[in-house]
This record gives structure tokens, sequence and C-alpha cells, in this order.
């Protein structure tokens, strides 16, 4: 048995912030991994699908932009999407050095899949919370992001 399973940890740890949002951090990244898991994908592919739908065709750079992913490990995602046809790599037509990336139909339906998938794993996640609650807890979250992002280059506003 753990001292956390025993209620053994310090009020003091148990009431800081910072390691409340790393062990909420840790699940939500577990049950998110896994239920993409279990569909075949991982929370990259989420991710550029999403970015496509939302901004439409994008070279990889810009599309590297709008995720957050570096643009080394994009390469491998737009690979893995491209051979199971959810988008397309064609060259640019006005700098044929670069590719633009376009989410197929095929692709904009597994996109909906996983948006299923991942709804019910914030639900599982956030469960113990009501509605207006989550409102309350992804609009504080996100103001902590927006705030510690601002001037970082690793972590834009919007690259959550």
């Amino acid at each position: 048995m753990t001292t956390e399973e025993n209620g053994a940890v310090p009020a003091r740890l148990r009431e800081l912030p910072s390691r409340l949002l790393g062990q909420a951090s840790t699940h939500a990244q577990r049950l998110v991994s896994e239920a993409l898991n279990r569909a075949d994908a991982r929370k990259w592919h989420y991710a550029a699908l999403v970015a496509l739908e939302e901004s439409g065709p994008a070279s990889q750079a810009t599309l590297s932009g709008r995720t957050g992913i570096h643009r080394s490990d994009l390469v491998a995602v737009i690979n893995e999407l491209a051979e199971r046809e959810l988008v397309e790599r064609a060259p640019d037509p006005e700098d044929r050095r670069r590719n633009v990336i376009t989410l197929t139909p095929l692709g904009r339906r597994r996109l909906h899949r996983l948006e299923h998938i991942l709804d019910a794993a914030q639900g599982e996640l956030l469960a113990p919370l009501s509605p207006s609650e989550r409102e309350q807890l992804t609009r504080l979250l996100g103001r902590i992001v927006d705030h510690h992002a601002q001037g970082d280059p690793v972590m834009e506003p919007d690259a959550r």
C-alpha cells in the first residue's frame, strides 16, 4: 500500500496546485493514450487531423506550427496518416520544394470517430465534476497555459 492509498500524504503536498496538476495530467495522458491506442491512433494523429480540418490544407512547416508537433516528428505522423489514406501529400503548386498536406474524406470520418473516443475519455477524466465545473476548469487551465506561454517559443498560447 502506498502512502497515498493509506492517507498518509502530508496535507501540504495534497494541497499543492502544481502537484495536483501534475497528477491530473498524468492521469489524463494515460486515459487519452489508452483510448486512442484502442483505436490504433495517437494524440499526434488527432492533432494533425484537427488542424487540417479547422484551417485547411497546409505545408508541413505550417502544420507543425499549428499543432506544436516538432517538424521531424511530424514527418512520421504524416507518413502514418498518408499510409492510411487519411491525408494526401502533394507538391505545393507555388513552391515545388514544399509539400501541402490535405485532409481526405476518409480522414474527416476518422477524425470524427476519434473525437467521440476523446469525448468519452474527457468524460471519464472529469466524471467527478458537474458540467459547469468542467467548463470552469477548462477556462482556468486555459488562462494558466496562456499566461505562461506568453513569449515562450516552445509553447504558443494556442498550442495546447
